[in-house]
């Protein structure tokens, strides 16, 4: 009987105490994102296509915020009145931690 309880129980220490370290790991190593970008990011077309030079529509939000894009036709696939309009509101209402507005025009 002892043959079968000591693998169970070590197996089962053993599964608890990875269980600690992995919520532990999470906890500590988590990395905090901008919000804005996911906001951003469903604003835009979301075709993924790369035509504005970066390698899709999140990098393209990401991009906006960071102050590497100042044009938003840069977008191919994107029109004004569907897209761009939408995300210069959204910035002007969500402006950066520091209270400045992010510099970008259609």
């Amino acid at each position: 009987m002892t043959e079968i309880l000591y693998p169970v129980l070590i197996l089962g220490l053993l599964s608890v105490a990875l269980g600690i370290v992995l919520s532990l790991v999470n906890k500590y190593l988590t990395v905090e994102e901008d919000p804005r970008i996911d906001d951003i990011e469903k604003l835009l077309p979301l075709y993924n296509c790369g035509a504005c030079g970066t390698p899709g529509c999140r990098a393209f939000a990401e991009a906006i915020l960071s102050g590497e894009v100042k044009n938003l036709s840069r977008c191919k696939p994107g029109k004004a009145d569907k897209h761009f309009n939408p995300i210069l509101a959204y910035l002007k209402d969500h402006p950066n931690p520091d209270g400045t507005i992010v510099d970008v025009k259609i």
